[in-house]
């Protein structure tokens, strides 16, 4: 395995901050429906399932799953649609009520900072309730290079058309008022039938809360690096979907059916790191609170950026990387690519510090003491520390 290169010109393409956010508001078929005119759709990573040829996408790559964001203000409702791949909520900003089912008769609310993965092929939809009139913020992030977009409820549609807006086959968005041509009814998309959502999945409200994993809830490991036990650095981490790079034998996410990609928080003190290690895997990380600095390469010259609080960054695989904390403590959630746990590969120098402070990995690549291990274990797990 050959480690990634990253130039200055890299780095700074790979970073998104809230200034380069750039908003569509008629991503969607509802987007002229009242209580729904006024919400935003970004598209960070991929372009999701916007249904908008003028939606901006500001990293096309492909990395395994789409990272996204709706931007609403107090009472705006996102309406009822239902996804083909994974869809995870990430709560930045204020508080939501969701709502799913065949006619979205379910509903729980959560506040930020809170994270719920909903079931593929159940209709849901969602509103901001904060008590505070503020522009609500949820990232989502969306599974597959390709999502296949989404279907709306019959009876969005039948409202939509009523602004003049349709769908085509190909499920992109057709407003007649804007000067688009209205094609033939075989060229429009049809309506999922009565008797197929009737038929779809039920999920009561405790079921869904068992898919969702509030701030108070988060479980967090400040075993879950192996450097965590040197000074300066301390990364902690709060594993919620998936197994991703935790080293804590003892982690245990939340949810755990496949999704195509893992969700943890990471947190760090002020001006504390996480050492300079490698991910063979994408990621992308969210900075929900303070600011992270990220720093590349172990050979040449290091590239750094600086991420203030909702900025988002795609972390090239097989690039050796580190983490600061900036200006206070920072929280982040580090989204990862594959359903399998992720290998962390630390830099020489990170190794010779844990030794020292008598940690290491075992066979299985979880932080242990080094004295508790035999000698036939020890090497196992020096194996695991170097990259193939």
């Amino acid at each position: 395995m050959k480690a990634r290169h990253i130039t200055p010109e890299l780095a700074k393409s790979r970073l998104v901050t809230p200034e380069d956010m750039v908003s569509c508001n008629l991503a969607f078929i509802d987007c002229k429906l009242p209580g729904s005119h006024l919400k935003q759709n970004y598209s960070f990573v991929g372009p999701g399932v916007t249904q908008s040829s003028a939606q901006v996408v500001n990293i096309p790559e492909p990395h395994g799953f789409n990272i996204g964001a709706a931007a609403m203000p107090k009472g705006v409702t996102n309406n009822l649609h239902l996804h083909f791949t994974a869809e995870v909520f990430l709560i930045h900003e204020g508080t939501w009520r969701f709502r799913w089912g065949a006619n979205g008769e379910n509903e729980t609310e959560l506040s930020a900072p809170a994270i719920l993965s909903i079931p593929t092929w159940i209709f849901r939809g969602f509103t901001n309730v904060s008590k505070e009139e503020t522009c609500g913020m949820v990232y989502t992030v969306l599974g597959g290079n390709n999502t296949g977009g989404i279907i709306w409820h019959p009876s969005i549609l039948n409202a939509a058309s009523e602004y003049g807006l349709y769908l085509s086959k190909e499920n992109m968005l057709i407003d007649v008022n804007a000067g688009d041509t209205l094609p033939e009814p075989a060229g429009l998309l049809t309506p999922l039938p009565a008797e197929e959502i009737a038929a779809l999945r039920h999920y009561s409200v405790e079921e869904m809360r068992q898919r969702a994993v509030a701030g108070a809830d988060r479980r967090w490991s400040a075993a879950g690096l192996l450097d965590s036990v040197l000074p300066g650095h301390g990364g902690e981490i709060a594993p919620v979907i998936g197994f991703g790079i935790s080293q804590d034998k003892h982690a245990a996410p939340t949810i755990v059916n496949p999704h195509g990609f893992s969700v943890e928080w990471l947190r760090l003190a002020a001006d504390h790191v996480v050492g300079r290690h490698l991910c063979p895997d994408v990621q992308v990380i969210m900075v929900f609170k303070g600011t992270l600095e990220v720093t590349w390469n172990v050979e040449g010259e290091e590239v750094s950026i600086v991420a203030p609080e909702r900025s988002v960054i795609s972390v090239p695989a097989n690039s050796w990387r580190r983490y600061r904390a900036l200006e206070g403590e920072m929280e982040c959630i580090l989204t990862t690519e594959g359903d399998q746990r992720k290998r962390v590969y630390w830099d020489q120098e990170i190794l010779q510090q844990a030794r020292a402070a008598n940690r290491c990995l075992d066979p299985d690549g979880y932080v242990t003491a080094v004295d508790l291990l035999p000698e036939t274990a020890k090497r196992a797990g020096l194996r695991l520390e170097v990259m193939p």
